[in-house]
């Protein structure tokens, strides 16, 4: 638990036994209820694409078995898997107070979601190289939104890492900061589950 003191060389940022109020759970409380709403946003995308997933409404385009590559999305899936590790990785330093750890977990995430952002925009470009974009038919548009919307996603989770990594070294582990990260390492975890799903479900049985 944390402290609610100005943050000094002496802050506890957790406590075992304070009763205060807690902002950092007040905050992490908030943060969950729009997890949910994110939730609901990728089952509405799920449930689109199963409904649009048939040689009919490919409209003599491409189907699943004929874009996904399912080894390139193992390695994906390693990425995003590795990236979510080394953040937790981080958040584990930043209990320990240290700040150097907390960095250095926080750039390798960064590295391993980059590398992922990488596979998946690649697919993307060739297939709209190839005329084979989401305006090619209703299968493709769900396709191209599902994955797009992830990874959009993961680039919010890139921007949000970067401004802890200015963060951190300004205002050290605070109550904001420390919210901030705790908040971040729900959302990444979030995000790879959502990927292991779509993995399964668009690579492995798709293909």
């Amino acid at each position: 638990m944390a402290n609610e003191t100005a943050p000094t060389a002496n802050t506890q940022l957790f406590r075992p036994g304070y009763h205060g109020h807690n902002q950092i759970s007040a905050r992490t409380l908030g943060f969950w209820l729009y997890m949910l709403s994110d939730a609901l946003l990728f089952t509405a995308l799920f449930a689109s694409y199963a409904v649009l997933d048939t040689p009919m409404n490919a409209a003599g385009g491409p189907v699943a078995s004929q874009i996904v590559n399912p080894i390139e999305g193992f390695w994906q899936t390693i990425a995003v898997l590795g990236s979510v590790t080394c953040y937790s990785l981080a958040t584990v330093a930043m209990k320990n107070g240290k700040r150097g750890g907390t960095a250095v977990g926080i750039i390798a995430a960064i590295v391993l979601a980059l590398v992922f952002l990488a596979f998946g925009v690649n697919d993307l470009a060739t297939l709209a190289a190839h005329g084979d974009g989401m305006d090619r038919s209703g299968y493709l548009s769900a396709y191209f939104v599902l994955i797009l919307t992830h990874a959009i996603h993961m680039g919010v989770g890139i921007l949000w890492m970067l401004v802890m990594l200015v963060q951190i070294p300004l205002f050290g582990f605070n109550d904001m900061v420390v919210a901030r990260m705790l908040n971040l390492r729900m959302f990444w975890q979030f995000q790879a589950t959502i990927w292991v799903c779509l993995y399964v479900y668009v690579y492995m049985i798709g293909a």
